[in-house]
């Protein structure tokens, strides 16, 4: 079954379909996060993408256009299926903005990636009850996420790496309101290429889900329930996190998080009441005494 498909959608306006893909470097000490996303009853394909530097500077961008002919491509970011549920090519060439004190800095960017899967595409529904199912409707239902490796070239600014890394795919279809729910947490660490987590917390106002899984000993455990304590910065900024976990087989498991680097994106409501602020960090994990690495992305209502 190819699950790496574009949707029918169905009658919202907020209907929207997304493929999505992240990943740190170690050894050039790059992390990048990229989206493409299309909402065909609003005439919209967004995308977004931010790289953070190994120098600790941020280079990105964040635009949308027409739905033209819905096409995982938009503002020269492009994503092509080389093997369905297995291998992924993202691409780029054009301009970003590198983040300055004195406000965004034109900067061309270039590169050629190429994702290879190291699990099975899972899904989201092996943790979440019907109940769990009713409640997440606004915050699109259908859920695929996968790890991997990533590999390619990338320059920025006339800086060259050559890439090798771990990350995540994550790809969703449905209704996708920003704005609906009070808060998600969406985790992810790959330790190695044999062990990588995935945790989402969800709260809405009829109450929280919790679902993702643990990829150990060659197989895809699902999380049926996750306790997250974060720390805060007053501004709402996350530093920290512990969490404990249980999988479906009973399996206690406790992992904590540093925040490394941190890019933050307003997402407005249609009719501006409202905004919703993505706060998209790398992180260091630690678990059984392991480091790993990954993206810990807080979305927060703030009216």
């Amino acid at each position: 079954m190819d699950t790496d498909i574009i949707h029918k959608a169905g009658e919202s306006r907020e209907w929207n379909e997304s493929f999505y893909f992240n990943f740190y470097d170690r050894g050039n000490d790059v992390c990048m996060f990229m989206r493409v996303g299309l909402k065909p009853n609003a005439d919209e394909r967004s995308a977004f993408c931010f790289i953070m530097m190994p120098d600790g500077s941020v280079v990105g961008l964040k635009d949308h256009e027409a739905l033209g002919e819905g096409t995982l491509e938009a503002k020269g970011l492009k994503f092509e299926k080389v093997e369905a549920e297995k291998r992924w090519r993202m691409t780029f060439h054009g301009h970003m903005a590198r983040m300055t004190e004195r406000g965004p800095v034109p900067v061309p960017a270039t590169f050629a990636l190429e994702f290879e899967a190291l699990n099975k595409v899972f899904d989201y529904r092996e943790c979440v009850d019907g109940e769990g199912e009713k409640i997440s409707r606004q915050v699109a239902s259908e859920h695929l996420e996968q790890f991997g490796k990533v590999t390619g070239t990338l320059e920025v600014g006339g800086e060259r790496f050559d890439i090798t890394g771990l990350g995540e795919r994550d790809h969703s279809w449905g209704v996708r309101d920003w704005n609906a729910p009070k808060m998600w947490i969406w985790l992810t660490a790959q330790f190695s290429k044999d062990l990588a987590l995935n945790v989402t917390k969800l709260f809405v106002e009829e109450g929280e889900v919790s679902a993702g899984f643990f990829h150990m000993n060659g197989k895809d455990i699902p999380l049926v329930k996750a306790d997250i304590r974060t720390v805060l910065d007053p501004d709402g900024t996350p530093r920290s996190l512990a969490m404990s976990l249980v999988d479906s087989n009973g399996g206690k498991h406790k992992v904590t998080a540093e925040v490394m680097r941190m890019v933050a994106m307003p997402f407005p409501s249609r009719d501006g009441k409202t905004i919703s602020v993505m706060h998209e960090t790398l992180a260091e994990y630690t678990f059984n005494g392991q480091k790993g690495y990954g993206i810990a992305e807080y979305l927060v209502r703030k009216g």
